[in-house]
């Protein structure tokens, strides 16, 4: 099998919800092809034919699966399993909660489904009702309170997402046949609960390998002042969730291959939402092994992947943060979008009083920012076309009809972002990449890693890229980090339409590690790159 097909096969194993609706399997021993979430029996490789639509199998000649409906992916179809369904379920029925309960209708309306869609995709692919699938997520984190924490018991109920501490003890006992407090006392003969004044700590768990040290690195150099803080072995940041304030404190424990995170009692109320979304920041579900195995089996990458296998690639605690960071790092040097995101945070973020002297301000939010003249933005340095760049994006986000959250559907956010002034493509991968995190991910613009490529064109990377899909995030952060970038200065990319350009991008702005921010401007420019 050539290289990239024996990619493909690999991730149609691997059945990660991720890879749906990237490619589908057309089986020549059944003449039926299917998407790469089908529960089917896997077939011999021999035996399968990849295609990039349903549309191209259908032109081989292949039959939909019945199975796994083909005309619904991604995500729509009852096959979705609980990666894929259960989880986003879950996580919007938790953060729907931060806005004092949404209903099932309303969280099937996030999805565009009916909540009777809801109810018999999950049943028929679980088992369970979602509302049970959520009380079964809800018990396992105040059995992991109850073993972790000595928080009072009424706080482990609201913390796990009890309306009622006489609800909490009903479905603890229903579903377990003793009482939270018999399972604390069991408990605290083995596990030493963590507690420190206003604080308290919580595990995380990972897969190895991790690289923890490369992760503070990529953080470091785009923290948020005021709201992040990042040292050489831990991460640092304020919180603010629904009405609930408070702070984070995240250090690995290789050891026990877990991630300890502190944080304030006053975000108990949204444990669930927030340990979510650590999840993300730290990509926490990642299969290194299987991840790193794949991008290997390229020699344009089996360097730089081996050296590194723990890699991860960093997501977003909020997505509308991370894009007005993003857009304030176009055209600009690393160092110097920092400085202006600290301005911004500190002319437009809530002040907050923390024990850690880097923490003082909250992240400004889109229904604030979407109330600020142009003028307002470009007052702390940044250019106008940026400020209105930024302006247009929190009007989106504020008024619901653009969604930044993990999970959502890649492709229609990139093409609402790309239909913003001021915001191309690079911009809308990066925040496909690290907000929605997805996957395959590739800014092939980018000046650095067409760089790291060769010097090649965007159409030669896109060519070049093709095998380590459905993972291009990770090859692209594999290049951005790799150890000869590190050693090699970068330039920003202004215009990347001649060489002519490139040649003054090099005279007039030069970044060091994984400078992506500065090839920013190759997609927001409005001049298309060089094919």
């Amino acid at each position: 099998m050539a290289p990239d097909t024996n990619a493909l096969y690999n991730a149609y194993a691997a059945r990660d919800p991720r890879f749906d609706g990237v490619f589908y399997i057309g089986v020549t021993s059944t003449g039926i092809y299917c998407r790469p979430v089908c529960t089917a029996r896997t077939p011999k490789a021999a035996n399968c034919h990849f295609f990039d639509s349903a549309e191209a199998a259908e032109k081989a000649s292949f039959r939909p699966c019945l199975r796994c409906r083909p005309e619904l992916a991604p995500g729509n179809a009852p096959v979705d399993d609980a990666h894929r369904i259960a989880n986003l379920i879950a996580h919007r029925i938790e953060e729907g909660m931060l806005d004092n309960g949404a209903g099932l209708e309303e969280v099937a309306a996030k999805f565009g489904w009916s909540s009777r869609q809801i109810r018999r995709i999950v049943h028929k692919q679980l088992g369970v009702s979602p509302m049970e699938l959520v009380l079964t997520r809800r018990l396992l984190l105040a059995k992991q309170l109850l073993t972790e924490t000595r928080l009072p018991m009424t706080e482990v109920a609201f913390a796990s997402g009890f309306a009622s501490l006489r609800r909490f003890n009903d479905a603890f006992s229903g579903r377990y046949g003793l009482a939270p407090t018999r399972l604390r006392k069991a408990a605290n003969g083995a596990t030493k609960a963590t507690i420190y004044g206003d604080s308290f700590t919580l595990q995380l768990a990972y897969r190895p390998p991790f690289d923890w040290t490369g992760m503070l690195r990529f953080l470091r150099v785009r923290t948020l002042k005021g709201v992040e803080q990042v040292d050489d072995e831990a991460y640092f940041r304020t919180v603010q969730l629904g009405q609930h304030t408070g702070w984070i404190h995240v250090q690995n424990v290789a050891a026990k291959r877990t991630l300890l995170v502190e944080l304030t009692h006053s975000l108990t109320p949204v444990l669930p939402a927030l340990l979510g979304r650590l999840r993300n920041v730290f990509d926490l579900s990642a299969r290194p092994d299987v991840i790193s195995a794949r991008l290997m089996i390229d020699p344009l990458l089996a360097e730089i992947v081996a050296q590194n296998p723990g890699m991860r690639v960093p997501g977003a605690f909020e997505g509308f943060e991370l894009a007005v960071r993003a857009i304030l790092g176009q055209q600009i040097t690393v160092k110097a979008a920092t400085t202006l995101a600290g301005r911004f945070v500190n002319a437009f973020g809530d002040s907050i009083t923390t024990p850690h002297e880097a923490l003082t301000h909250l992240a400004p939010v889109p229904s604030r920012i979407a109330e600020l003249s142009v003028d307002d933005v470009a007052s702390l340095g940044v250019i106008q076309s940026r400020a209105r760049s930024i302006i247009a994006l929190a009007v989106e986000v504020a008024s619901g009809r653009l969604t930044l959250d993990a999970g959502a559907d890649p492709d229609s956010i990139m093409k609402q972002l790309v239909a913003l002034p001021g915001i191309g493509t690079w911009t809308a991968h990066y925040i496909a990449m690290r907000a929605l995190r997805w996957p395959d991910a590739f800014p092939k613009e980018d000046l650095a890693l067409r760089n790291r490529l060769g010097g090649v064109s965007a159409a030669r990377a896109e060519e070049l890229s093709r095998p380590w899909q459905p993972w291009r995030s990770y090859a692209t952060l594999h290049l951005w980090q790799s150890p000869v970038q590190a050693a090699t200065e970068v330039p920003s990319l202004t215009q990347p339409s001649s060489r002519a350009s490139q040649a003054s991008a090099k005279r007039t702005s030069r970044i060091t590690v994984g400078a992506e921010e500065a090839s920013t401007s190759a997609a927001s420019s409005s001049v298309s790159p060089a094919k």
